[in-house]
C-alpha cells in the first residue's frame, strides 16, 4: 500500500522528488501483477529489429557480435509517445492551507511519477506549469539530464510558495498555446482544480478542443480534496472562508448551505463530466485523499488507447 502522506521536508532535499517518484511507480509495477491490469507493457526496448534499405549508421554492432543479429539504436525522435503534463499552480491548487498534502504538492508528486513511468517507456515528456499565465514550459524530451530538469523546476513551485501573492487561473489561454506549441499527436495531461474558469465552460471547451483538433489526446485529472471541496463535510460551527485566489472572505454556518452548495457543485462537475465524454476527452476525479494509483492506471489506459 502506498502512503498517501508526503513529507514536504523530504522533498525539500535534492533529489528526493525523483527518488520518492521511482519508491511509487516500483510500488504501483508491483502491484500491476496481482490485479486485471497485470498485461501492461511499462519497459520498452532500447533497440528494434533492423530493415533492410535503412541506413546503416544506427546499426549497433556489439550487439550484432553477440546475437548475429542487426539491430538499430531507438533514439529521441523515435520516441513511442511524447507527454506533456500541465500543472496549475494557482493559488487555490495550494488548498488545503498549511496542510502536508496540498492539491498542488499531489498534483507534483502524481506529475512526478508519471515522468517515471514515461521514463520507463522511454517516451518523452514535457512539462508547463501555469496560473494566469505559464511560468515554465519545457518541451518534451526524454534525455535523463531534462527528467531531473523537470523534477527541479517541479519543486520550486511549490516550496517556494507565497501565500501572499494571489495567483488567478488562465486555464483556458494557456490550452490554446499548448495546442499550438506541442508537437503534434501528443498526450496532453492536465492537473487543475477546475475552480478558475467555473463561468466560462464554453471557452474552456473551446481551448480543449483546439487540442483535439491539433490531433492532440487530452486527459483532465480533476484535482480535489473530495470530503470538503465537494461534500462540504464541514463541523457545524461558524467558519471564515477565504478565497485563496482574491483573498475574499465570507462567514457561513454550514448547516446553512450545505444542500445548495453540494448541488451546485455536483451540477458543473456533471456538466464538464458530460462535455468531455462528447469531446472525447478523458475526465478523472484525483481525490488527493485516495493516492496516485488511479492517476497512473487511468494513464496507461489511455497509452493502451493510442497505440
Amino acid at each position: 500500500m502506498i502512503d498517501k502522506s508526503i513529507d514536504k521536508a523530504l522533498l525539500a532535499d535534492f533529489g528526493n522528488l525523483e527518488l520518492l517518484a521511482k519508491q511509487v511507480v516500483e510500488g504501483f509495477i508491483t502491484g500491476l501483477h496481482k490485479s486485471p491490469f497485470h498485461g501492461f507493457s511499462v519497459e520498452f526496448a532500447e533497440h528494434r529489429i533492423y530493415n533492410p534499405g535503412e541506413s546503416t549508421r544506427h546499426i549497433d554492432w556489439k550487439l550484432y557480435g553477440r546475437t548475429d543479429k542487426l539491430f538499430t539504436k531507438k533514439y529521441e525522435e523515435e520516441t513511442n509517445l511524447r507527454c506533456q503534463l500541465l500543472i496549475d499552480c494557482s493559488s487555490s491548487m495550494f488548498f488545503p492551507k498549511d496542510a502536508k498534502l496540498t492539491k498542488l504538492i499531489f498534483s507534483v508528486y502524481a506529475a512526478a511519477s508519471l515522468i517515471e513511468l514515461l521514463r520507463k517507456q522511454r517516451d518523452a515528456v514535457g512539462l508547463t506549469i501555469f496560473s494566469d499565465k505559464i511560468h515554465v514550459n519545457s518541451p518534451a524530451k526524454s534525455s535523463t539530464a531534462h527528467h531531473r530538469f523537470l523534477y527541479s523546476e517541479m519543486e520550486k513551485w511549490y516550496l517556494n510558495y507565497d501565500e501572499k501573492e494571489k495567483r488567478s487561473t488562465d486555464t483556458i489561454q494557456t490550452l490554446h498555446d499548448i495546442a499550438e506549441l506541442s508537437h503534434k499527436r501528443s498526450l496532453i495531461i492536465l492537473f487543475t482544480d477546475l475552480l478558475g474558469d467555473s463561468d466560462r465552460i464554453e471557452e474552456m471547451f473551446q481551448a480543449l478542443n483546439h487540442l483535439k483538433h491539433n490531433k492532440h489526446e487530452v486527459v483532465v485529472f480533476h484535482v480535489t480534496d473530495s470530503k470538503m471541496e465537494l461534500d462540504f463535510e464541514l463541523d457545524n460551527r461558524p467558519y471564515q472562508l477565504i478565497d485563496m485566489e482574491t483573498g475574499e472572505k465570507m462567514r457561513v454556518q454550514p448547516a446553512e448551505i450545505k444542500e445548495k452548495y453540494v448541488q451546485g457543485i455536483r451540477k458543473y462537475m456533471n456538466e464538464i463530466k458530460l462535455r468531455c465524454t462528447d469531446c472525447r476527452i478523458d475526465f478523472v476525479e484525483a481525490d488527493i485523499n485516495e493516492g496516485y494509483n488511479p492517476v497512473l492506471v487511468n494513464y496507461l489506459l489511455k497509452r493502451e488507447k493510442m497505440f
